[in-house]
């Protein structure tokens, strides 16, 4: 069986930095952090953090509230972002309801926001006729998924991913592997995340978040630097429009990209902590099924969180496979973890790298860790031409996934 070749020829984030792929690419640009502290998270006793990087709702009620009444934060976001990418790609209306086109969401859990509102009334009145008839769909951990494709009327493959913070990298590994194995023509992939303090508390009872830039939090997270102290979590929502090549070709649509590896693994080691061994794994079985070589790749975009461990195993895995020898930056700095749609959101931007020449610089990367020395740090804009673009993405679970994608420029 031949397999089909499948490129990405759309685009959609809601971000922390602005409601648009533009404004999160001129944010960026422009050195911009979108981390803000949170004065109301200071009431909750034993929260470390106290900064997060929030997207804003915007014209939501655009939304016909029958549709509306099932989505929680995360879902909205989705939604929008789904309908930019829907748009940029040209996709057709009846397209959508066709059967071939498909899709696939990934998010941490459900709304968090929808899920702490339903055990408040559960838990001191007990009053079920308090509930809202839409709230379970608004909780349910496929609620991104279902939400965008019951919008669009997709018709298609409708799936979702749910693996923390891998969970969009994973969503477009999977619609890569059923356009190229044709089971779909098109795929709308990607991840969404809602800000909310039981999430954030997640990671800070672990601590696992930025507890010293409370009062500076334009300084934190710290991707790869020596005085970074943990992640800071943000939401949003980044989904990309997934088809086969042909289709794409005949149809005159523009092209991103060509997605020519992917793969993801778990390290059966630790439940919280990365393992560079597994990471290394990882990406040579993305290299791989691309068939290249590490020799290839001209800029790895890291998943990077500025955990102490975390970004230590990254660096020593890259460091292991590439050297010194390929570019390598975290968007963290600039609009916090967005946990399960972080790989949708920072593959988009690093397409739009590729497109423009340009590597972005690590924010707040000032002094490396000398623990994660040895690889090639992006500490302010560089100029390069990228063919090929290496993704990493790293969850809770042990879990690893690693996209590779070519430019398909002459």
């Amino acid at each position: 069986m031949q397999l089909r070749r499948v490129v990405i020829t759309g685009l959609g984030a809601i971000t922390p930095l602005g409601n648009d792929v533009a404004t999160l690419i001129s944010g960026i640009e422009s050195g911009k952090s979108a981390v803000e502290h949170i004065p109301e998270w200071e009431n909750y006793i034993g929260m470390r953090c106290t900064v997060a990087a929030p997207a804003h709702i915007e014209n939501e009620k655009l939304i016909p509230r029958q549709n509306r009444r099932s989505m929680g934060r995360l879902s909205i976001f989705a939604v929008q972002a789904a309908e930019q990418a829907i748009k940029d790609a040209g996709i057709k209306s009846g397209s959508l309801t066709g059967g071939k086109l498909g899709c696939v969401m990934g998010s941490t859990m459900g709304s968090a926001e929808s899920i702490a509102e339903a055990f408040e009334i559960m838990g001191t009145g007990k009053d079920l006729s308090k509930l809202s008839a839409t709230k379970f769909f608004q909780c349910v951990s496929h609620t991104a998924a279902m939400n965008v494709a019951q919008y669009l009327g997709i018709t298609g493959y409708v799936l979702a991913t749910s693996a923390a913070c891998a969970s969009a990298l994973q969503a477009i590994g999977t619609g890569f592997d059923l356009i190229r194995l044709g089971k779909q023509d098109i795929m709308l992939c990607g991840g969404a995340e809602g800000l909310h303090p039981t999430v954030v508390g997640s990671f800070d009872v672990l601590y696992a978040t930025s507890s010293n830039y409370n009062k500076e939090p334009k300084k934190t997270p710290r991707p790869f630097d020596s005085k970074r102290d943990g992640l800071v979590c943000g939401e949003g929502s980044g989904v990309l429009v997934l088809e086969d090549y042909e289709m794409a070709r005949n149809r005159g649509a523009k092209i991103y990209a060509e997605i020519i590896g992917y793969n993801s693994c778990g390290n059966g080691s630790h439940v919280s902590e990365s393992n560079h061994e597994a990471i290394v794994f990882c990406i040579q079985e993305a290299l791989k099924s691309a068939g290249i070589t590490f020799k290839d790749i001209d800029y790895i975009n890291a998943h990077a969180t500025a955990t102490i461990q975390g970004d230590k195993e990254e660096a020593n895995a890259i460091r292991h496979i590439f050297g010194d020898s390929v570019p390598v930056s975290s968007l963290k700095g600039y609009i916090g973890h967005t946990l399960g749609a972080s790989g949708a959101i920072e593959l988009i931007a690093s397409l739009i790298m590729m497109q423009k020449g340009k590597i972005y610089p690590t924010l707040n990367l000032e002094d490396p860790d000398k623990e994660c020395s040895g690889i090639q740090h992006v500490m302010k804009p560089v100029n390069k031409k990228i063919n090929i673009l290496l993704k990493n993405c790293f969850a809770f679970g042990g879990i690893n996934a690693v996209l590779i994608c070519k430019s398909t420029r002459p």
